[in-house]
Order: C-alpha cells, then sequence, then structure tokens
C-alpha cells in the first residue's frame, strides 16, 4: 500500500532547489537570455507567508524577489506557481490558527486575478480577499482584485 505524503511533506522535499541555470537556447524564445532561479517549494511558501493584511501579491513579483534573491535573472514561471499551489494546499491543511499565519489567498496570479485552483475556489478567495477590505470584479470569466496594484506587498 502506498501511503500518501501530506502537502507539508511535499513543501519539505527539496530535490537540490532552490537552483539557478542557465536559460537554455530553446527556452530563450520565451523568457529571454541569462539564469533562471527554480526555487524550492518551501521558500514560495515563506514569501507567500510574508504578506500581510490588506496587501496582496501576484506570483511574478515573487518571481521577481526570488530572482533578486539568488541572482538570477528571472525566477521560474513553472515551478513558482505549482509551489504556489502546494503552498496553499498545505496552509489550508494545516488550517486553523496556523492557516492565518500563511494567508494563500492573498497571492494572486499575474494581473491580479483569483487563483481558481487554490483551496475552496474563486469563491473562498473572494470572501476572504473582501472580508480584508478588497473589491473583488468580474471581468469576463475572470474575477480580479481591483486596483490591485495600490495593495501591492513589496519584499
Amino acid at each position: 500500500m502506498v501511503v500518501k505524503k501530506s502537502w507539508r511533506e511535499k513543501l519539505q522535499e527539496n530535490k537540490g532547489l532552490p537552483r539557478v541555470e542557465r536559460i537554455t537556447e530553446k527556452m530563450s524564445k520565451r523568457w529571454g537570455k541569462g539564469t533562471v532561479v527554480i526555487p524550492s517549494p518551501l521558500e514560495v511558501y515563506e514569501m507567500m507567508a510574508k504578506v500581510p493584511e490588506g496587501k496582496v501579491v501576484t506570483i511574478n513579483e515573487i518571481r521577481s524577489a526570488l530572482a533578486r534573491k539568488h541572482g538570477a535573472t528571472i525566477g521560474c514561471p513553472l515551478t513558482t506557481g505549482i509551489f504556489a499551489w502546494m503552498a496553499a494546499n498545505a496552509a489550508e491543511e494545516e488550517a486553523g490558527e496556523r492557516m492565518k499565519k500563511m494567508p494563500y489567498w492573498r497571492t494572486l496570479k499575474s494581473g491580479g486575478e483569483i487563483n481558481e485552483k487554490y483551496p475552496g475556489g474563486i469563491e473562498r478567495q473572494k470572501r476572504l480577499l473582501e472580508a480584508e477590505g478588497h473589491k473583488i470584479v468580474k471581468k469576463g470569466k475572470k474575477y480580479m482584485v481591483a486596483n490591485f496594484t495600490e495593495s501591492l506587498y513589496q519584499f
């Protein structure tokens, strides 16, 4: 029988991360030239945990902060997004008082979009953000934090 790992256990697995790598020729068409940092899951979790009430951050701000921290040109968009999703699930798994220390709902997709893949989906994130004073608007099929740039947290 295979024992399923908890989200917290998955966050602890760093598998040699963080790691800075040269951007390959194939990747350079999309990301440009230079280096990319592939963060550790726990590193993304810890950054998300820093965002105070009333503030929000996007995955792009987290990526930029990770790139600065590691002296890389960019932060990996794919792994940073996956690790944010893992962090949100770990926070939900821990729940209770601990969840208040890791407010995953304050981490948005680029452009201020609510992340439908976080625990509880759009409705839960919307409710939690509105409780902190943010206005949520619907644009097409997407839900956005209105004027999110005014509330951006700076690392």
